[in-house]
Order: C-alpha cells, then sequence, then structure tokens
C-alpha cells in the first residue's frame, strides 16, 4: 500500500486560504513576528492537525541556511552531559534551530570525522565539548573560520570563545570547607593534564592550599575522568606509614574520580568519613544514593549548555563582541555525609 504523501507549504496554505508566503513566515522563527499572533496560532493549529512537517533540507536549499549547530561530547555516558545537552537544545529551539550530536568518545580521529560529516550537513555552527587543551583538528577548524563555542573546556591558548565553570573557587570552596572541618593534610587526585578541566582544578587545588599555609598531601593525576581510574590513583595512596595515613582528605577532579576513590579506600577498609573525607567535582545526579552521600562541587550544567548555545546564535547574527566572549559560571559546594572533621 502506498504512503500517502506529506502535506506541502502549499497544501497548508490552500488550507487556511492565505498565501504560501504567509505559512512560510509563520515557519520561519526569524520571520514569524512579521505575522499577527491571532495567524500564526491559526498556522500552528492548522499545521498540526495536517501533519505538516517544515522541509528543512528544501529550505536550506533555497536559503542557504541548514538552522542546524553541530555538538560535539567526548562521552554521552559521562552523566554531566546531559544537562548540557538539554540547556543547548532548550535555547537552539527557541530560535528554530536544532542540535546535530556526534559522540567521538575522547578520540581525535572521530572528531575529525564527526565535524566533516556535519560540515557536509552544512552546518551553522559548532558546540564543542571535547576536553583535550590542544585538539588539532580544532585548530584546523578555527582556521576555517568556522563558528566555534566551547563548552565546559578552553582551547588553552583563549582564542576561542567559551562557557565555563569557575575551576578556581570550586576549588577553594572545596579545600576551605576541609580546612573549617579541622583538615590539614589533604590529597588530590587530578583529572587527565592534557584537559582543560584537570589542569585549571589541579592548578585551583593548589592555589587554594596556599592560600591556607598548606602544602598538598599527595597528587596523583588520573590517565581518565572515569570510576576505573579514580581506583587506580587511589590505591597506591592508602599505604599507612607507622599506622597512619599520610592524607585525611582527598579532593577529586571530578564525581566520577571520587567514586573510584571512595572503591578502593573501601577495599583497603578505610572509613568514609571516619578516617578520611571525599569530595567530588559536577555534583551529577544521585549522589546523594551512595554509601557515603558524595559532597561535590556543584556546577551549573544546564545554563553552560544553554548559554554556549546562545553565545553561539549571537556569532551567528553578529552580535559585537560574541566572538571574544568568554562566560563564566559560579559553582557552589554541597555538602553530604562524606566529609567530616578528621579522627
Amino acid at each position: 500500500m502506498q504512503r500517502p504523501a506529506s502535506p506541502t507549504i502549499h497544501d497548508l496554505a490552500q488550507h487556511l486560504g492565505v498565501h504560501k508566503s504567509t505559512v512560510s513566515r509563520a515557519m520561519d522563527p526569524a520571520r514569524r513576528h512579521l505575522i499577527s499572533a491571532e495567524l500564526l496560532q491559526r498556522v500552528e493549529a492548522a499545521a498540526r492537525a495536517l501533519g505538516y512537517r517544515p522541509n528543512r533540507a528544501a529550505a536550506a536549499l533555497s536559503t542557504g541556511r541548514s538552522r542546524t549547530i553541530g555538538v560535539l561530547l567526548p562521552d554521552i555516558t559521562n552523566p554531566v552531559f546531559p544537562p548540557i545537552l538539554r540547556g543547548i537544545e532548550d535555547a537552539l529551539d527557541g530560535d528554530g534551530y536544532f542540535a546535530l550530536l556526534a559522540n567521538t568518545s575522547g578520540r581525535e580521529d572521530a572528531a575529525q570525522t564527526a565535524v566533516e560529516r556535519m560540515q557536509a550537513q552544512r552546518v551553522e555552527g559548532f558546540l564543542v565539548a571535547t576536553a583535550v587543551r590542544d585538539d588539532t583538528w580544532l585548530e584546523g577548524l578555527r582556521k576555517s573560520g568556522a563558528r566555534i563555542v566551547l563548552v565546559n573546556r578552553t582551547d588553552g591558548r583563549g582564542e576561542l570563545p567559551a562557557v565555563i565553570s569557575d575551576d578556581m573557587l570550586g576549588m577553594r570552596l572545596a579545600v576551605d570547607h576541609l580546612v573549617a572541618l579541622g583538615h590539614h593534610r589533604i590529597a588530590h587526585l587530578a583529572g587527565p593534564g592534557s584537559f582543560s578541566t584537570g589542569l585549571s582544578r589541579r592548578i585551583g587545588f593548589e592555589q587554594a592550599l596556599r592560600a591556607q599555609g598548606l602544602e598538598p598531601a599527595a597528587v596523583a593525576e588520573c590517565t581518565a575522568y572515569a570510576v576505573e581510574a579514580g581506583h587506580a590513583a587511589m590505591l597506591p595512596l592508602c599505604t599507612r606509614k607507622r599506622g597512619k595515613l599520610p592524607f585525611s582528605a582527598v579532593v577529586a577532579a571530578n564525581d566520577l574520580i571520587a567514586l573510584g576513590a571512595l572503591q578502593a579506600l573501601r577495599e583497603r577498609g578505610i572509613a568514609v568519613p571516619g578516617e578520611v573525607s571525599v569530595i567530588g567535582h559536577n555534583d551529577m545526579p544521585l549522589l546523594d544514593q551512595v554509601s557515603p552521600p558524595l559532597s561535590s562541587v556543584r556546577i551549573q550544567h544546564y545554563e553552560m549548555g544553554y548559554r554556549a548555545a546562545r553565545l553561539l546564535l549571537e556569532q551567528l547574527r553578529g552580535t559585537p563582541g560574541s566572538v571574544e566572549a568568554t562566560v563564566v559560571l559560579r559553582p557552589t559546594l554541597v555538602v553530604r555525609g562524606s566529609t567530616a572533621a578528621p579522627p
């Protein structure tokens, strides 16, 4: 049985008794303000009733604009990225754009391939959350003149606009909280140094300790932002000297690393927070359900995605200053059961 043809803009205009240019304006977020609210409501109701869907491919050919934004994420399974993506989609939807998503799995070749395929789809700009500080493919994309905004990272040179969290402040909140509880021997499980967040959070941790007149009890760099990497980095630090651990608290570069640290401490029979306090970073969902509930630095992930998308849309409109802008969002500390006074 042959499927019925999808209704066209001509069918919709005929149904309403208006010119098809009127329907075209109603379906274009950039031009819908040109028609009355009452007529716009009629067009939208008729479109729903007839099952009309705009032909984006045809619109792209006629206008030269796809109204599509390429979004590159390093690991879609990481719980921090869904709220970022939701913020991106909400911001884009308000201007009639939609996101074309690629998961790069942290691989440069995958990122390059995704970019090439997105360019073939005529995306108008890129939102990039991949984490390596010196990606050669990103530098090539920048030099091509593409519109780019970085999300939750910087490029290490300040050449691209970005929306990030204040990692220095986040680490200071964590360290100051532990010092206020009475901790003076504080270790850090750092993120990979090749990631902008790994470097900035490590620097922030060390600066926060120096401001308190302290030095790190230990610093171990993790190979990835992953539970397994946190576990592997924590185990060697759990050796007691004269029956005593060299640290009484651990600040982790993200929550997955912190969860791996909790596993390692549990395996070594080290009580949290009885012997060691642990703080994560990101405040991803369900941290209140682990044992003990994990204290963490909360990042405004939804706002980060939303602001990044708005910044890119401003670039596309030619808003002055949007190409050079960097937005820094303020984190907060969420205290739960994994931190307490030292024994």
